[in-house]
């Protein structure tokens, strides 16, 4: 029998990904022994401070990928949305799977709250730049406090403070059965996701085959294909989580629409563009879209953010 060591964080999110990757495995060869490690990161050690703050998407990441280099696990279930865009030597993005939805999620004191409905000068907690951004945008007015824990610590902070809600991806609180919280789901034209945001990327060592066969009938092409245009935005246009970029790509038969965007942290300032082309260029359709934002403004406010 094959044994395989599945690396993950803790938290209960980090733990159904890594339950459902194991399952997956089971569903295609049953003769192959799951088992799963744990591993912490920095980004779970670190809760009193933004993370734009302390660090880039290798918060979440790099003990993992030490993980996989020695040899310790065999693959490394990742939030794709945390996973750096440039991947340490010796290691690879081996697959992505099926997205779950891809929008944000308003939690709020009033059922059925949208963001037009928060009261003026409210105070909404979210721990990303990107949706502090595009709410400000739309509701200049609102007050904002940073937000950090877990899916479950998220929503007790909200519980027992004064805020009137809370921002969170629509994922990570209907894989953890929590959706009855949800207020209201935030239109796509509203708020665009992060890139990846939905998806798990499967994470090897270069020369781990074993691994990379498993991961390989993991694969999602339609994800992958999705993934990698936005991925290549965010890669071209430079930025990580201490900037407000987001993206979202989909398939329309063969055709890949991507649309990205950049924002001012006060989300006075705020670019959005559209593009497609064949899914076969996914990489040059986020590549272009990038170039077109970054000549139209985007590199000024990239660079105000950064000093």
């Amino acid at each position: 029998m094959k044994k395989v060591i599945i690396g993950t964080r803790g938290s209960k999110l980090a733990l159904w990904q890594a339950e459902f990757i194991k399952s997956e495995i089971g569903k295609l060869n049953k003769e192959i022994d799951v088992e799963l490690k744990l591993v912490k990161t920095k980004g779970d050690k670190i809760l009193d401070q933004a993370l734009s703050k302390i660090g880039d998407k290798g918060l979440f990441t790099k003990e993992l990928e030490n993980e996989l280099l020695a040899g310790n696990i065999d693959l490394a279930v990742h939030s794709l949305k945390d996973l750096q865009t440039e991947i340490a030597p010796g290691l690879k993005i081996a697959a992505v799977t099926k997205r779950h939805n891809v929008e944000d999620v308003l939690i709020a004191r009033d059922n059925g709250a949208g963001i037009s409905d928060i009261p003026r000068g409210a105070t909404i907690a979210t721990g990303s730049l990107r949706r502090r951004a595009q709410l400000l945008h739309i509701r200049p007015d609102i007050h904002t406090v940073d937000l950090r824990g877990n899916v479950p610590t998220r929503i007790n902070k909200f519980k027992e403070s004064d805020w009137y809600g809370i921002i969170l991806a629509r994922a990570g609180v209907e894989r953890l059965n929590l959706e009855k919280h949800i207020s209201s789901i935030i239109p796509l034209q509203q708020f665009l996701p992060a890139v990846g945001q939905g998806a798990l990327g499967i994470e090897i060592s270069d020369n781990n085959e074993n691994a990379n066969m498993i991961a390989g009938l993991l694969n999602s092409s339609d994800t992958w294909d999705c993934i990698s245009a936005e991925r290549a935005f965010l890669t071209e246009l430079g930025g990580g989580c201490q900037t407000p970029i987001a993206a979202y790509a989909y398939l329309n038969n063969d055709m890949i629409v991507l649309d990205g965007l950049v924002a001012s942290l006060d989300g006075r300032i705020y670019m959005k563009d559209r593009i497609s082309g064949s899914r076969n260029n996914s990489v040059d359709i986020g590549k272009k879209l990038a170039q077109t934002l970054l000549k139209a403004g985007a590199e000024d406010i990239m660079a105000e953010i950064r000093g």
